[in-house]
């Protein structure tokens, strides 16, 4: 029992260590310094009433306690700049004003009548906004811990000097250490859940981009694998169509025609798990996919959802890549998609400019009329243009507009030129 009791104490004494003596900034898992939306709302605060209470302090020390002047004004100064340390270093001021109190306690006790508690009221009140300021910062059982050692050095104190006076004004230290502690919990627990967003964000934003690129991936493979069917085909109509073949160009189509057809089965095998993985694939594995031909019946759909579409085409329609055709259809259907999200009651305008190198799009809404409702996807459709962008090797540019619309720019190339890293995870 006794080595049970002993092991105890060790532990007890031990935590206390680590609490009270160790600094904040070392610990910072632990403890944290006073910072972010608490400093600037406190600090003048604290600095009028450090002021105010060194001119008491020092008032009280020289005259009610009887110290001299070349103690007391110093000691003034000391109690009343801890609450200005403890903006920074919590444990250090905690320490000096534990100091503070040793060195006046013997002068509490023979000041005897003078006072009315075991220490005027420039100390009470300096402890318990010190208490406050620490509670702000530290553990909550940091905190409960201070209070303790001021509380009993106070009550030792009056013990000796005023016996059963000072209680009602340990009271006040009690309540702002419960309101710093209160105060504290509440920021730790907004910076918890800010971080909390920011990473839902994250992961929201990379779910949405391994979305996209997986869409892309399955559409990927409808293109290419209808170019792999004609080559195929191509392959082995070939070997007809010639005047006497030779075995060689018999063994080359046929080895066109088994390439073709490998590389089909390595596209149905890889983009298969990606088909799996999407319910609605099914519905539309073998739907052709849209194309700026379609355009018209884009526009129609968001006409009769209420959204006001305006169309200007320039330039001489050039034949785009395939995959660089269903980008920009995408394209498009995404910015209209976001102009109704974002944007109710706007007009949209879209333009198509094609030039000798490619197509430009501009997909420009006005000013919303009403406020948007909230949507968790706020933003996240620009991913996925970004990623088709990138991968037929074309630029993009969006941004707000002057009258406080929306603009989608999207410069794309006739035929696509790809990056590798990017095809691959494309791909």
């Amino acid at each position: 029992m006794t080595e049970r009791w002993a092991a105890a104490l060790r532990a007890l004494l031990h935590s206390l260590r680590d609490d009270l003596w160790t600094p904040a900034v070392t610990r910072p898992s632990r403890t944290r310094r006073l910072g972010g939306d608490w400093y600037p709302a406190i600090l003048v605060p604290v600095l009028l009433a450090a002021f105010g209470l060194c001119i008491a302090g020092a008032n009280s020390f020289m005259i009610r306690y009887g110290m001299s002047y070349p103690l007391g004004l110093p000691l003034a100064i000391l109690q009343a700049s801890v609450l200005v340390v403890a903006l920074s270093r919590p444990h250090l001021a905690w320490w000096l004003s534990l100091l503070t109190l040793l060195v006046a306690a013997p002068y509490s006790v023979h000041a005897g009548p003078a006072l009315s508690g075991p220490f005027d009221i420039p100390t009470l009140l300096t402890q318990a906004v010190l208490l406050f300021l620490l509670a702000l910062q530290v553990r909550l059982r940091v905190a409960a811990e201070m209070l303790a050692a001021f509380v009993l050095l106070d009550l030792l104190t009056g013990l000796l000097a005023h016996p059963g006076n000072g209680k009602p004004l340990l009271i006040f230290q009690i309540i702002a250490t419960v309101l710093g502690a209160a105060l504290h919990g509440r920021q730790e627990a907004r910076n918890e859940l800010v971080v909390q967003e920011e990473l839902n964000a994250q992961e929201r934003a990379q779910r949405t981009l391994l979305e996209e690129r997986s869409r892309i991936a399955r559409e990927l493979h409808d293109v290419v694998a209808h170019h792999m069917s004609v080559i195929s085909v191509q392959a082995q109509v070939a070997v007809h169509l010639a005047e006497n073949p030779s075995d060689e160009l018999k063994e080359s189509l046929a080895g066109i025609r088994g390439s073709a057809v490998d590389a089909l089965a390595e596209l149905r095998r890889v983009l298969g798990v990606l088909r799996a993985e999407d319910p609605s694939a099914e519905t539309t594995r073998h739907a052709p996919q849209p194309t700026l031909a379609r355009l018209d019946e884009l526009f129609a759909k968001v006409r009769a959802a209420g959204l006001t579409v305006g169309t200007e085409t320039t330039g001489r329609p050039l034949q785009l890549a395939p995959g660089v055709d269903l980008s920009a259809y995408r394209i498009v259907q995404e910015a209209l998609s976001n102009a109704i999200r974002h944007a109710p009651g706007a007009a949209v305008r879209v333009e198509l400019g094609y030039q000798a190198g490619g197509l430009t799009i501009r997909v420009v809404n006005s000013a919303p009329k009403r406020p948007a409702p909230p949507s968790p996807g706020s933003g996240h459709g620009l991913l996925g243009m970004r990623e088709r962008i990138a991968m037929v090797g074309g630029e993009l540019a969006t941004g707000p507009t002057p009258d406080g619309g929306y603009e989608v720019t999207a410069v794309l190339p006739s035929t696509a030129t790809p990056a590798t890293d990017t095809l691959e995870d494309a791909l």
